[in-house]
């Protein structure tokens, strides 16, 4: 996928997408593993022997049919043989799809972060932060 695309594509996602040049800026870093497909995207960014998930965006036409969930176990693989042995994220609080597909996965709560997430119909939504030890 082009920057243009992921960025078209996070944009229907997110309320707040990010632009094709933050996208390119991303897939120039050596440090982030990008994985694109059609249906959606996954990318997290390696340092030493911790990782964290940037974002993942599944078209909104092709949810529920398991996609973030295949993009998620081939980016831990990814950060795994990078050398990555915990991986962390922020959710929105809120977002109960995303938040059982990490639960799934078998990530852990370790912290939270109060009004993190800005929303444009009411109040910002917390961040719980996730960590997930990687073989």
């Amino acid at each position: 996928m082009t920057p243009e695309a992921l960025a078209g594509l996070h944009g229907r996602v997110f309320e707040r997408g990010w632009s094709a040049a933050d996208f390119a800026a991303y897939r120039d870093d050596p440090a982030c593993v990008l994985i694109a497909r059609p249906e959606g995207f996954a990318l997290a960014r390696v340092t030493l022997d911790e990782a964290e998930i940037l974002t993942i965006a599944t078209a909104p036409e092709q949810r529920r049919k398991g996609i973030a969930r295949l993009l998620l176990a081939d980016l831990l693989d990814r950060v795994s043989t990078r050398g990555a042995r915990h991986i962390f994220l922020e959710v929105a609080a809120d977002n109960a799809p995303a938040r059982a597909l990490y639960d799934a996965a078998g990530f852990k709560q370790i912290a939270v972060r109060k009004g993190y997430y800005p929303r444009h119909d009411g109040p910002p939504a917390d961040a719980l932060v996730l960590r997930k030890p990687l073989p």
